[in-house]
């Protein structure tokens, strides 16, 4: 019985070193999706007053990416709502003028980030509601 034991305990320590380099692996396939609360902005400048409510994901590819973007939540909010802002109708009209804000709003949460962290962090930025009014 004793036996069994220490065997099952050398054969564990041996294949622990197999089983970190898993982890590492891992590590490195890591894709988080965060899903930020519905913002809702008036935009159009001077015209007659329009809304805006969309929701929007964050693809991060770390656990670390997931952390500062939880930590700098405010500001990202904040940039996002005053780029919504700042829209006219014809920014907004089209896919490929959605798709062209996606990409834009994307930049300006990579620069925020690395300016405060020293990386991007956010991998892709995605529309899953967007509604105009």
């Amino acid at each position: 019985m004793l036996r069994t034991l220490l065997l099952g305990l050398m054969l564990g320590l041996l294949l622990q070193p197999a089983w970190a380099a898993e982890t590492g692996s891992e590590a490195d396939d890591y894709v988080g999706y965060i899903e930020l609360k519905p913002f809702v902005a008036n935009f159009g400048g001077a015209g007659p007053l329009r809304f805006i409510k969309c929701e929007i994901t964050l693809q991060v590819g770390s656990e670390d990416g997931h952390h500062a973007v939880n930590y700098h939540l405010p500001s990202i909010r904040n940039d996002i709502v005053f780029l919504l802002s700042a829209q006219e109708e014809s920014a907004l009209a089209s896919a490929e003028a959605q798709a062209a804000l996606a990409k834009e709003a994307l930049s300006q949460l990579q620069a925020l980030l690395t300016e405060e962290e020293g990386e991007p962090f956010v991998t892709d930025l995605f529309f899953t509601s967007l509604v105009i009014q």
